[in-house]
Order: structure tokens, then C-alpha cells, then sequence
């Protein structure tokens, strides 16, 4: 009889500190839809004064290398047509036509990756803003989770012009330089609302990895990927969002 007992109120024991972990986990998981929800909607309206990537740069440099945060936000119709154009033809020419996800181009990417060393991205322009604004750097599966998540919402609470507007004003294109009017100014001393396509399209060229590549010193590579873009602008045409 005492051995039933023992079982009976080890099992209510255990019965009850589940109970009690799935409403813990319950609690943090409405949490923590309520509150990205209410971030990524702040970010609807506020632009995003800083990202983790920023932050992370800045304490990579050495002593010595002090570059600093130099950025400068450009509302999306003081971004010239060219560098939206080069954008969306480097990076993600189904942009205005997807849900965030461009499924082809990561089967690609997969594909690609299995058989050679050197990693290949199949992320949209959508995703690369989710990351750049709402996450860290890297490839880990949990991270990449998050991405997915966070894109959605973004697809979801944003118009493609914010997404866009987003992305050019906060992405990395050089050695403490983020978005298109401080590269622009950098590179081509004008604002980003004056380039012209061939600048843009350069500029564009470098997105993949913007501190190995840069405008000022382009490569014979960067060159023909910034004809590849200027190739892809054409076929483009306007951007109607």
C-alpha cells in the first residue's frame, strides 16, 4: 500500500511541476510574440537608430582602427531610382512579387553549398533586413529561425517600400559605413540621391561582402558584377510599388 502511495504522489509531483514548466514557457512564448510584434511595428514608423552589427564592428576594431558609426538616414523618396534598382537586381529580383522568401534561389544556394566549400546566400532582400535590424551575425540554425520569423512579420507589418527603405538605410557597404547616403558621400562625394546608374550599380556590386570589396578600389570581379547589375537593371525597368 505505501509503495502505490509513492507512486501515485510521485507522479502527481511530477504531473505538477510539468503543469507548472509548460505555463512558464507558455508566459515567455506569448511574450515574446507580443513584444517583437510591438517592436516591428515601432520599427514601421521609428527608423532604427542602431543595429547589433553596428555595435559588434565597433568593438572588433583594434586599437588604432576607430571607424565609428558613419550613417545617415535618407527618407525612401530621397533614395535615387538607380541605387533601388541596383539593389533589387543584385540581391533579390523577385522582391516586389514575393512573401518574403524567394524559394528557388535558396534551393540554389543549398545545392550550391553541397558541393562546393564556399558558402553561397540565398537570402532575400527582405531577410537580409530582418537580420541586419532585429538579429546578430551568423548561420546557426536558431538564428536562422529567427530570421524566418521576423522576415514574416516584416512582410506581414511593413509595405515593400519601408523593407527597402529599411535595408538601404542600414546595410553594411564598407569599414564603418551603413546605407546608401553614407557610401555615397564616401565614395562618390554626392548625396545617394544623385548616383547614377554605373555608381549605384558599383556600389550594389559590393553588398556580398563590403569590407573585402569596396567603389574606390573595384576589382576586375566587382567590375563584371556591376554589368551583370546594370544588365539586370535594364531588364527590370521601373520599380512599381
Amino acid at each position: 500500500m505505501a509503495g502505490r502511495k509513492g507512486k501515485k504522489t510521485g507522479g502527481k509531483q511530477k504531473g505538477s511541476l510539468l503543469k507548472r514548466l509548460s505555463g512558464v514557457a507558455g508566459k515567455i512564448l506569448v511574450w515574446f510574440v507580443l513584444s517583437t510584434f510591438l517592436w516591428v511595428i515601432a520599427y514601421r514608423f521609428i527608423n532604427p537608430p542602431i543595429t547589433l552589427l553596428m555595435i559588434l564592428r565597433t568593438m572588433e576594431s583594434g586599437e588604432g582602427e576607430a571607424p565609428g558609426i558613419n550613417k545617415k538616414w535618407v527618407r525612401f523618396e530621397d533614395i535615387s531610382d538607380n541605387m533601388k534598382r541596383a539593389a533589387v537586381a543584385a540581391e533579390d529580383q523577385l522582391f516586389l512579387k514575393h512573401v518574403g522568401f524567394d524559394i528557388k534561389a535558396i534551393e540554389k544556394a543549398y545545392q550550391s553549398n553541397a558541393k562546393n566549400k564556399r558558402v553561397k546566400g540565398g537570402s532575400t532582400i527582405s531577410q537580409q533586413t530582418a537580420k541586419n535590424v532585429f538579429l546578430w551575425p551568423g548561420r546557426s540554425w536558431v538564428r536562422k529561425g529567427f530570421e524566418a520569423y521576423f522576415t514574416l512579420l516584416i512582410e506581414i507589418l511593413w509595405s515593400k517600400e519601408r523593407i527597402l527603405e529599411v535595408y538601404l538605410n542600414v546595410i553594411e557597404m564598407g569599414n564603418g559605413i551603413y546605407g546608401a547616403e553614407a557610401a555615397a558621400q564616401k565614395y562618390y562625394k554626392k548625396s545617394c540621391g544623385k548616383l547614377t546608374r554605373a555608381q549605384a550599380a558599383m556600389i550594389a556590386a559590393c553588398f556580398p561582402n563590403p569590407r573585402r570589396w569596396t567603389p574606390a578600389k573595384p576589382t576586375s570581379y566587382i567590375r563584371h558584377r556591376q554589368y551583370l547589375i546594370m544588365r539586370n537593371m535594364r531588364r527590370l525597368g521601373p520599380l512599381d510599388f
